[in-house]
């Protein structure tokens, strides 16, 4: 009898086993599918050229991290990268959420919570919220490994610049025209290296020093993110409009997205080349911004009213209104300093052809700029209102790249 209960222990001992590790291994199916779906989505955006990529996944919801380095509009890349995850990575019955960097530091998130009893196929680009607020699913999600770090890859691009003047009777316009060809890289999180060479192509009027190839902007950049939404960049080299110095920036959206408020400041000094010989003074001036902004996102528009400080230490009041488009923006502005005359006039951004980025050996990069815009003062004042960019890529279709309101109107449009 000992013996027959033995046996009869032992063959329930293993059936117990066995009926435990077969519950093991259905419970492992399901996080097996997620896991597959997670890094098939990833592998895929990385095949089309996206950086910084990587997922997670807790109990709450998936969040995807992605950097658009394939297109040269964000709108554009990041419907497309909307596209591939609705179409292979949504969760089932769970929220989704996309964080978008730039150059390594989050910017917006995107986030699609499905209706109950809803299938995952019927997931639709006008579903996805965009937004500053990243959730609570950053903390854990910076701590990734991501796949196809932008760091130590180099951009060369070409920046075409014009520039115009009305200031002789007999002629209607002076012209200088510049491919100002730039080396961009990032040797770290949030940071850009720029130097830029500028080569004259034609000069009319603009003097003998823009005769000789010289340097452009040659900076160092930190772009950073406070907790609040507070956005953030410092600048250090030189700077275009002959200056060099250092230059900060800030911008902070309020809870209505729409209403936000900016600030900045510089401190810079004459400098000019001769060639490769530089020039400066050693006198240093502040310069410095205050200011509001509203967007209205039914047209893409943007109205902004600043109080500043110029390169003469003249003060005063500056309007803007620019209307955001996919391939261009237009912008009026108008500007009355103490003790000078009311200004203003208009500018645009064009988006450059070709749309598409591609990378050498997953390197090198060598494309145009991202766009080529304009300045008209048409006041024709040439001693108030002195002002300078601080970076090579500086201008106003780029700072409202990623804005949540104009990348989802892109999402409904794409």
């Amino acid at each position: 009898m000992r013996y027959k209960n033995s046996n009869i222990r032992k063959y329930l001992n293993t059936k117990i086993i066995a009926r435990c590790a077969a519950l093991f291994l259905l419970c492992l199916l399901p996080l097996k599918g997620f896991s597959q779906a997670g890094e098939s989505t990833v592998n895929a955006l990385v095949g089309m050229g996206f950086e910084n990529v990587g997922w997670t996944e807790d109990d709450n919801e998936r969040v995807y991290i992605l950097q658009n380095s394939a297109y040269r509009l964000q709108g554009v890349g990041i419907s497309k990268a909307v596209d591939v995850i609705q179409k292979i990575g949504l969760p089932d019955g769970k929220p989704c959420r996309i964080i978008v960097l730039d150059n390594n530091v989050p910017q917006i998130s995107l986030y699609y919570h499905p209706i109950e009893g809803e299938a995952v196929s019927k997931a639709e680009s006008k579903d996805w919220d965009v937004s500053y607020d990243l959730g609570n699913a950053w903390s854990k999600a910076r701590k990734i490994k991501l796949k196809n770090r932008s760091l130590f890859k180099v951009d060369v691009l070409v920046y075409p610049q014009l520039a115009l003047k009305n200031l002789i009777l007999t002629q209607i316009y002076q012209v200088l025209f510049d491919l100002s060809p730039a080396v961009e890289v990032s040797l770290w999180k949030g940071m850009k290296l720029t130097g830029q060479l500028k080569i004259p192509v034609y000069n009319d009027g603009y003097g003998s020093l823009e005769d000789k190839i010289h340097p452009g902007h040659l900076t160092i950049s930190q772009r950073f993110r406070l907790p609040y939404n507070i956005f953030g960049k410092m600048t250090v080299g030189y700077f275009n409009a002959d200056r060099y110095g250092v230059d900060a920036e800030f911008l902070h959206p309020f809870a209505d997205e729409r209403f936000s408020v900016m600030g900045r400041v510089g401190y810079t000094g004459v400098g000019y080349w001769d060639g490769f010989k530089l020039h400066y003074d050693t006198e240093m001036t502040w310069t410095w911004t205050v200011g509001g902004s509203f967007y209205w996102p039914q047209y893409n528009t943007q109205f902004n009213l600043k109080v500043e400080q110029y390169l003469r230490e003249d003060r005063g009041v500056k309007f803007e209104m620019i209307r955001h488009f996919r391939y261009c923006s237009i912008g009026f502005y108008a500007m009355k300093a103490k003790d000078a005359k009311a200004n203003g006039g208009f500018r645009f951004q064009v988006a450059l052809p070709p749309y598409k980025y591609k990378r050498y050996k997953n390197w090198l990069r060598i494309n145009t700029s991202a766009n080529m815009g304009l300045v008209y003062n048409a006041g024709n004042e040439r001693y108030y209102y002195k002002e300078y960019k601080a970076e090579a890529s500086d201008n106003i279709m780029e700072k409202n790249s990623f804005n949540p309101y104009f990348i989802k109107s892109e999402l409904l449009n794409f």
